[in-house]
């Protein structure tokens, strides 16, 4: 099992910008989620456990950038231009024995989950 932990949430204005990290040991492709409460979990970002392919939901291209710092064993999302409807808890998770370039999209294809941090957007 892998262990995980997000930092970086908080409460913040529409316009401001956050980033989350996710630490992470091993070799890994990682994800993004999150979740408003009486909805089902949403992917976000995704990352390779190499770096070197992502992928977003529609509704954050242009605004959020995923990223990973494997000697520090580290994932980051970066999120500007936070809008109110960004407000969830956001979730990292990890796909093990996932090969170099390949990125998942889907909940059920994650084996490990973090607890969350709470992101906040006001108006």
């Amino acid at each position: 099992q892998v262990q995980l932990a997000e930092t970086g949430g908080g409460l913040v204005q529409t316009g401001d910008s956050l980033r989350l990290s996710c630490a992470a040991s091993g070799r890994h492709a990682m994800g993004w989620f999150r979740q408003v409460s009486g909805r089902e979990r949403e992917f976000v970002a995704g990352i390779s456990w190499g770096g070197g392919r992502t992928s977003y939901v529609d509704s954050v291209k242009g605004r959020f950038s995923i990223s990973r710092d494997n000697a520090k064993n580290t994932v980051y999302l970066q999120m500007n231009s936070l809008k109110p409807e960004d407000t969830a808890v956001y979730y990292c998770a990890a796909k093990r024995g996932a090969l170099l370039t390949e990125v998942f999209t889907t909940v059920l294809a994650y084996d490990d989950w973090g607890q969350g941090t709470q992101v906040t957007v006001s108006s």
